[in-house]
């Protein structure tokens, strides 16, 4: 088996079939190549031979611009922790990484450095599925920390897939007296419709309002007009891949921000900046599951999560929250030993209590 990195040019014998290609990130034991055609396969190693051509060389490191800090600007922390947004392309594999530093993002994004004075720290770069409780928990520490030091308002940067978990929770975890605003993109920096600078630049100009507290702020529509600030526990992504894919739920938006004029149009009542005292709590107990309820489940899930020692159990239930009669009596002999609560699948509306 030749020895190869990413980049590398290989060829692959697979089946007596032969594939020549660079080699790509892989998230499994497969080899992944991009293609001359420009399609991207994923092969096995089982029963196959690698054999490299060509060593790739070195990505020339991007040239560094400096950002001074402006006299009477506030002070914004950038706390980054991957996604899309906060990406670079290789163009040796045509992958696109989690990679970017806030001064990466202020390199990309120049226009950020006449909104605030940006510190920036790495908390994590992962996709925003691998994100548990203990994510959640550092970046709360995080918020706290640089808000007790002084910033005057956070942005997180985050993968989409996940925000309005992060969101959620952040809001439960924080009490803040500034703005925490959670910022994705749905479309990589390499796209022409790249959503993330215009994205930045309206999560910027909130976490420099009054609007105080966890929101997270996406594109409002398909065009480049503006974005919505949401509710950090109202939100939810509603669409895999279009750019106003994020939507407050059962509430408007809290406001619309205009990218091309900076301004910030109020449609609904808020926490005001200053009004909170800073408060963390940061405590969560990580063995809590979600169980979707559908026609003809048994309810031995429950008591499948009740004997692998869960405290909580989330049920999402049909209409204004029902699950079937035969989930009844193990519902009410797990209850006795963890929390369980009860969720409508349906996107609009209440559960009836």
């Amino acid at each position: 088996m030749a020895d190869y990195n990413e980049g590398d040019l290989v060829r692959v014998v697979k089946n007596g079939k032969e594939y020549r290609g660079i080699v790509m990130p892989s998230r499994s034991d497969k080899v992944v190549l991009k293609l001359k055609n420009g399609y991207n396969v994923g092969l096995s190693l089982d029963g196959t031979t690698v054999e490299l051509l060509e060593r790739a060389s070195a990505p020339p490191k991007p040239a560094r611009r400096e950002h001074p800090h402006k006299k009477g600007l506030p002070n914004v922390t950038i706390l980054s922790t991957g996604g899309t947004i906060a990406s670079r392309v290789d163009y040796r594999t045509g992958a696109v990484s989690s990679q970017f530093t806030a001064d990466d993002i202020l390199d990309a994004i120049p226009e950020l450095t006449d909104i605030a004075n940006f510190n920036g720290k790495v908390l994590s770069m992962i996709f925003s599925e691998d994100m548990d409780a203990s994510t959640w928990q550092n970046l709360a520490r995080a918020c706290h920390e640089e808000i007790k030091n002084g910033a005057d308002g956070i942005i997180v940067t985050h993968g989409t897939d996940t925000m309005s978990y992060t969101a959620a929770a952040l809001s439960f975890m924080i009490r803040s007296p500034v703005p925490i605003v959670l910022v994705g993109a749905q479309r990589s920096s390499d796209r022409p419709s790249s959503d993330n600078a215009m994205n930045m630049l309206c999560a910027a100009t909130v976490a420099t309002s009054d609007i105080a507290g966890v929101t997270v702020v996406m594109h409002g529509e398909t065009s480049d007009d503006f974005c919505y600030v949401h509710r950090g526990t109202k939100v939810r992504k509603l669409h895999t891949s279009m750019r106003t894919a994020f939507q407050s739920v059962n509430v408007p938006p809290i406001a619309r921000v205009d990218y091309s004029a900076r301004n910030i149009i109020k449609i609904t009542d808020h926490v005001k900046r200053g009004e909170n005292e800073l408060l963390l709590r940061d405590k969560m107990e990580p063995r809590c599951a979600l169980v979707k309820f559908y026609p003809g489940m048994p309810p031995d899930i429950i008591e499948y999560y009740r004997g692998k020692g869960y405290r909580g159990l989330v049920l999402e239930g049909t209409g204004l929250g029902h699950v079937g009669t035969a989930w009844i009596p193990a519902v009410g002999k797990a209850a006795k030993e963890m929390v369980i609560v009860m969720a409508s699948q349906c996107i609009n509306g209440r559960i009836c209590d």
